[in-house]
């Protein structure tokens, strides 16, 4: 059949080849086997129609079949999704065939370095040069240092950059990929480190030509440089390696060298926007997980970006500092105190930068605490109550007392001060019971730093002076306490705290401390006598009904304050010349009496600085208790003689009759079973006080006295009686100079 369809060609002239159509013999033949082929095909199917035939192709018999088997579901599919029935078999055997050869693209794309770094990657080659990488010595660094410091140019920093690179690499713990340099020695990974650090910011703006700018307060960005387009993929490769630097480290001062070094580069970040918003998340994290130097660099690296560039990301770092401040206040105890407070301050500056921002988180931000607490009171059950009564709520309430406070006077944040108030007295209405106590003095706290600040009165006296009715202070204490309950990291007390004597005396010291700071912010007002009636009549009720000297003496010597400054200001009132609905004329009154000083502005600066040494001194003498020990040393030395004072008195003295053994050894434990308990808690309050005062001489003396009397209990002589009485009569002492 060819070779007929052959001669015939070669007897066709031009113009019958022309007529005929180009047909070829191979697609007669083509066309002749087809049939043959779906014969074929539905008796035995063969490999090579399986290779020439497409899936789409394929695809498109079976719906041509499915139309017969089932032509409602086939019907479905026309009127429904037309698209399933009508496409193009395009990926039959002709393009399986075209995909054999390559094609050239229409057009050109120009690639850049991280899509040329992806493709070396993804290449079968790479791995031959990566068994060729280059091993970084320390004699390569020197060379680079001193060449670097000679003259910088773009291709020695692309051989820094990439020898970076490959050191960053090596974090990763499983190479990071092929790289041109290697590093395989932790000292030369060091040096390339430290090397980086110091010379590579000198080495960009020399390269740049970036000249230092005269106005620190306007940024210039390396984009303006004429060079930045040619070393753009080096710079932002070595963005990316520091970065992933910073994510790696766990050394406090590494991390602190690094993050300086941030600093410096931060006009280089602002540049490269996805370089920069993988560096906000690492600050952010040292900013609310790290040390102390590093929260402070975080910091100040944040607050450079969001001066130089509000708009693009003041408000997604606000809202992320938030969220990381709330996660990091869920616990607070005496180590964590101070980092809250550094976070509730730097947060406060952030705020300020943008008031017209801050007012709309902080509307919400109110209003989601507003809505919690209101879910409080109208549901009533433990669970609502906890969503109030935690921490994080706690914190966050200080928090924008805080941010109020410090950004006052500002039309746009006025208006949040009222709800903030009333979500604070809510939250203290909502348990008003004695168990709460700490957490309506922390309520208290915070509204007299917003009164304070903000110029506004909130009547924060009543819900201090409700304690005085609701506690019995003439009352005994149920047990005695071995330590005083640190009001500042607890928000609620438990039964046995109200128990005890250390319950009282705190709370005393409490409210001592929150009337005063209180009548400090009111102490240069006109109305101060009228504002201080009500607490001096009450005061005076408390005076009379307390018997107890330790609680009476501070709350008397307050009363004596109150009243002087009462009268001081009585005194300066009667010479005004102005009336009261003069505003301007009271305004500057008062502003001329603080600036003078009144008789309780002046004792509370001396009482504040006395009180921070007492605080300073309490968190010292606690930590030498810790070392001490003192009580289980006692019982140690007790346990330990016994023994040897058995064998020592066993043959000097001789029991008259086994009766009076059994007699003195029943009354000399029925003693120490009751004096117990009492002995436990003396060791401990003496043991406390001997770490404050440091008399190591006074240890020994009471160990030495109370192993010398406990060690021959069990014999019956007279000069042993003796001693066992003198053990009752010291404990006795010891347990009145405790219960006063």
């Amino acid at each position: 059949m060819a070779a007929k369809q052959k001669r015939k060609l070669e007897d066709l002239s031009l113009d019958e080849f022309l007529v005929s159509g180009f047909e070829s013999p191979e697609e007669d033949d083509s066309e002749v086997e087809t049939p043959k082929q779906k014969n074929k095909k539905e008796a035995t199917p063969s490999k090579s129609q399986n290779e020439k035939k497409g899936k789409a192709s394929e695809h498109k018999e079976q719906l041509s079949r499915l139309k017969s088997k089932d032509p409602e579901f086939y019907k479905f599919l026309e009127e429904n999704d037309q698209s399933l029935l009508n496409f193009d078999d395009t990926d039959s055997s002709d393009e399986e065939d075209g995909n054999k050869y390559h094609k050239l693209p229409t057009e050109l794309q120009e690639g850049s370095s991280e899509e040329d770094d992806g493709d070396e990657e993804r290449s079968p080659k790479k791995t031959k040069k990566a068994a060729e990488s280059i091993k970084v010595t320390g004699k390569m660094i020197e060379g680079w240092r001193a060449a670097l410091k000679k003259e910088p140019t773009p291709r020695l920093f692309r051989d820094v950059t990439q020898a970076f690179k490959a050191a960053v690499a090596t974090t990763k713990g499983d190479g990071g990929g092929p790289c041109r340099y290697k590093v395989a020695d932790s000292s030369v990974f060091n040096a390339l480190v430290l090397f980086c650090i110091r010379d590579v910011y000198v080495t960009l703006q020399r390269m740049l030509n970036m000249k230092p700018n005269k106005d620190q307060k306007k940024l210039v960005l390396p984009s303006s440089s004429p060079r930045w387009q040619r070393n753009q993929n080096d710079i932002k490769m070595y963005l990316g390696g520091v970065v992933q630097l910073l994510s790696c480290l766990t050394e406090t001062t590494v991390i602190a060298a690094v993050l300086k070094h941030v600093n410096q580069l931060i006009p280089y970040y602002l540049c490269l926007p996805k370089q920069c918003r993988h560096l906000l998340k690492q600050l952010l994290k040292q900013w609310s997980t790290g040390e102390e130097t590093s929260r402070v660099l975080a910091f100040l690296a944040l607050n450079k970006i969001c001066r130089h560039k509000q708009e693009a990301y003041l408000s997604l770092i606000l809202k992320q500092m938030y969220i990381s401040y709330v996660q990091n206040c869920k616990f607070t105890s005496p180590n964590m105190l101070p980092m809250i407070n550094f976070m509730q301050r730097t947060l406060t500056e952030m705020y300020a930068l943008d008031t017209q921002a801050t007012y709309q988180q902080a509307f919400i931000y109110i209003r989601q605490l507003a809505i919690h607490l209101r879910n409080a009171m109208t549901m009533k059950k433990k669970e609502t109550y906890q969503s109030v009564y935690n921490w994080q709520f706690i914190h966050c309430l200080y928090l924008w007392c805080r941010v109020l406070s410090t950004l006052y006077p500002s039309d746009v944040l006025q208006p949040l001060i009222y709800p903030l108030c009333q979500v604070i007295i809510g939250t203290i209405k909502l348990v008003p019971t004695s168990r709460y106590y700490p957490l309506r003095m922390h309520c208290c706290r915070a509204l007299t730093l917003l009164s304070s600040s903000t110029n506004t009165f909130v009547p924060v006296l009543p819900f201090i002076g409700e304690i005085f009715q609701q506690v019995d202070f003439n009352k005994k204490p149920g047990r005695m306490s071995k330590r005083p309950i640190n009001f500042a990291v607890i928000l609620k007390l438990n039964k046995v705290n109200l128990m005890e004597k250390a319950y009282k005396d705190g709370l005393i010291d409490q409210l001592y401390d929150l009337m005063l700071e209180y009548f400090h912010t009111q102490a240069f007002s006109i109305g101060f006598p009228e504002l201080a009636l009500p607490t001096v009549i009450q005061l005076k009720a408390f005076l009379k009904e307390c018997k107890v000297a330790n609680y009476s003496k501070p709350m008397r010597q307050l009363l004596d304050k109150i009243q002087e400054n009462s009268s001081y200001i009585t005194g300066r009132r009667q010479k005004a010349a102005f009336g009261v609905a003069d505003a301007a004329a009271v305004a500057a009154w008062e502003k001329q009496t603080k600036q003078e000083g009144t008789p309780l502005t002046r004792y509370y600066s001396q009482w504040k600085k006395l009180r921070e040494k007492e605080i300073q001194l309490e968190i010292s003498g606690k930590e030498r208790m810790e070392d001490l020990d003192l009580p289980e040393i006692k019982r140690k030395k007790i346990q330990e003689k016994k023994a040897e004072d058995k064998k020592e008195f066993k043959d000097l003295f001789q029991s008259d009759s086994d009766s009076d053994d059994s007699d003195m050894g029943l009354k000399i434990k029925s003693k120490k079973s009751n004096q117990d308990s009492d002995e436990d808690e003396v060791l401990s309050d003496s043991s406390a006080e001997e770490g404050e005062s440091g008399n190591e001489e006074d240890d020994n003396d009471e160990e030495e006295d109370e192993t010398a009397s406990k060690a021959p209990q069990p014999l019956s002589s007279a000069a042993l009686i003796k001693l066992a009485e003198g053990e009752e009569d010291v404990v006795e002492d010891l347990q009145l100079s405790d219960e006063d």
